[in-house]
């Protein structure tokens, strides 16, 4: 199960996130988003688990958990095709932009 991890401190790492959610069971993958420019942390990531039952208890008992002195919250992670999407016509880019109906 993919869990969307957020609220998490500047200072964690992959690996800090990974040795959070171990406790609870196998951690295929843990990942904190990066900026592309910068290379800070953005204050959120997505932890990998195999098991199901470990996922939900994991998420279930981090939830609100204190991590550097901040609540975290814990959710199982939506598809990409699920959230909504920055490009969905609102942009500067859409089809009806101004350049497009300037004439």
């Amino acid at each position: 199960m993919n869990i969307y991890v957020s609220n998490l401190s500047f200072n964690v790492q992959d690996e800090d996130l990974k040795e959070f959610f171990a406790s609870y069971g196998e951690v295929s993958s843990a990942k904190v988003i990066t900026d592309r420019e910068t290379g800070r942390s953005r204050g959120f990531g997505f932890v990998e688990m195999t098991d199901e039952a470990a996922s939900k208890k994991a998420i279930a008992e981090l939830n609100g958990a204190m991590v550097e002195n901040r609540a975290i919250s814990v959710s199982e992670a939506k598809p990409k095709a699920d959230r909504s999407s920055r490009d969905s016509g609102g942009g500067y880019n859409n089809r009806n932009s101004y350049n497009n109906n300037r004439y």
